[in-house]
């Protein structure tokens, strides 16, 4: 590689890092934004342990916290908060009677479904312009950025 390619990828890999630091900011605005939306004062935080209750279904409390990567603790106060809007419910784990699973309650699917409907037309709008091929090609990155950065 030369010095010529060598700056000319670090001039892209600057621009990719400013990039990402804006997505990341308009991603928490998001999160703030979504988390309302499916009930006022709802936490950014606890919205994600919805949508990851909608992926996977029913899940222990510490498999969530595993996959989000903090303490049980901290899953734990989230969880209790998301339970106390009726948005998750408890039920028994039917492999092991001392545990319990968390799911979604058919309000709180209801919400985060309209939540979703909403941030999807969103996006639909503002991407509606962009050819098929492109979509397709940011997808493909995006896929590959977070597959390469460990992403779950």
């Amino acid at each position: 590689m030369t010095a010529q390619d060598v700056g000319a990828v670090g001039d892209a890999v600057d621009e990719i890092e400013e990039q990402l630091l804006v997505a990341l900011r308009r991603g928490r605005r998001v999160a703030r934004e979504a988390a309302e939306k499916v009930h006022p004062g709802l936490e950014p935080a606890a919205y994600a342990f919805l949508v990851r209750l909608d992926a996977v279904g029913p899940s222990r409390p510490s498999d969530l916290a595993a996959y989000f990567h903090i303490g049980k603790a901290t899953a734990g106060r989230q969880l209790t908060a998301l339970q106390a809007l009726g948005l998750i419910a408890r039920q028994p784990d039917p492999e092991d009677g001392r545990a319990y699973l968390l799911d979604l309650t058919p309000d709180g699917r209801q919400r985060l479904s309209a939540c979703r409907a909403d941030r999807q037309r969103s996006l639909r709008e503002r991407l509606g312009a962009w050819p098929e091929a492109d979509l397709a090609t940011l997808a493909a990155l995006l896929v590959r950025l977070n597959n390469d950065a460990g992403g779950d």
